[in-house]
C-alpha cells in the first residue's frame, strides 16, 4: 500500500491526459464520440458523489477526475467547428442504457448500488468509443487513457480499506481505460482485421 496522496499525483495526472485530450479534440486531432463523452462525464460524477456518501475520502478524487476529463472534453467539442455529432442507432441504444443505469441509482439511493449502476452506464456509455478505438485508432488519443490508467493503479494501491466503495470504480477505470489505451495505442482493429 502507498501513501494516500499519491492520489493527488493520479488526478494530476488524469487531468494532464485529459487536457491533452480536450486540446486535440479543440484542434481538430481527435473525434470524440460526444454521447460517450457526455456519458463518461456524468456517470463518474455520480459515482462520485455515491462515493462521498459512502465515507470513501480521498480515492473519490479519481472518480471525480474521470467525470471531470470527458465534461472538459465534451463542451470543447462543440468550439471545434469541424467536430460532428454523428448519431447511430448504437449511439442511443448504449445512451438509452447508460441512463437507465442512473435512473436505477436514483431509485435505489443506496451507496454501492449507485456505483454499480454508475459503472453499467459509463461502460454502456463507452461501447460506442470501444468501437471506434478498435475501428478508427487513429481519431483518438492513448495518453488520456494512460493516465487514467496510471491514475486508477494508483488509487488502488492506495486503498486502505478494501470494500467495493473504495475499490469498485476505480478498478473498472483501470480495465476500460487499460483496454482503450491498448486498441488505440497499437491498433489493435485494423491489425486484425488484416488478419482475417
Amino acid at each position: 500500500m502507498i501513501n494516500e496522496n499519491f492520489i493527488i499525483f493520479g488526478a494530476i495526472l488524469n487531468f494532464i491526459g485529459s487536457f491533452g485530450y480536450a486540446k486535440d479534440t479543440f484542434n481538430g486531432k481527435t473525434k470524440p464520440n460526444r454521447v460517450t463523452w457526455f456519458l463518461w462525464a456524468l456517470a463518474p460524477l455520480i459515482a462520485f458523489f455515491a462515493e462521498i456518501n459512502k465515507g470513501v475520502g480521498l480515492a473519490s478524487l479519481m472518480t471525480f477526475m474521470v467525470g471531470f476529463g470527458p465534461l472538459m472534453v465534451f463542451v470543447v467539442s462543440f468550439l471545434n467547428k469541424k467536430s460532428v455529432w454523428k448519431i447511430c442507432k448504437l449511439d442511443i441504444a448504449c445512451g438509452i442504457l447508460s441512463v437507465f443505469g442512473l435512473i436505477l441509482w436514483f431509485i435505489t439511493q443506496e451507496g454501492n448500488l449507485a456505483i454499480v449502476f454508475a459503472i453499467l452506464a459509463d461502460l454502456f456509455a463507452g461501447i460506442p468509443t470501444i468501437i471506434k478505438s478498435y475501428r478508427e485508432p487513429e481519431t483518438e488519443s492513448y495518453l488520456v487513457f494512460l493516465f487514467s490508467v496510471i491514475s486508477a493503479t494508483i488509487t488502488l494501491l492506495a486503498i486502505k480499506n478494501w470494500n467495493f466503495a473504495n475499490y469498485g470504480f476505480p478498478m473498472y477505470i483501470l480495465a476500460i481505460c487499460l483496454l482503450l489505451f491498448i486498441l488505440i495505442k497499437f491498433k489493435l482493429g485494423p491489425k486484425i482485421s488484416k488478419t482475417i
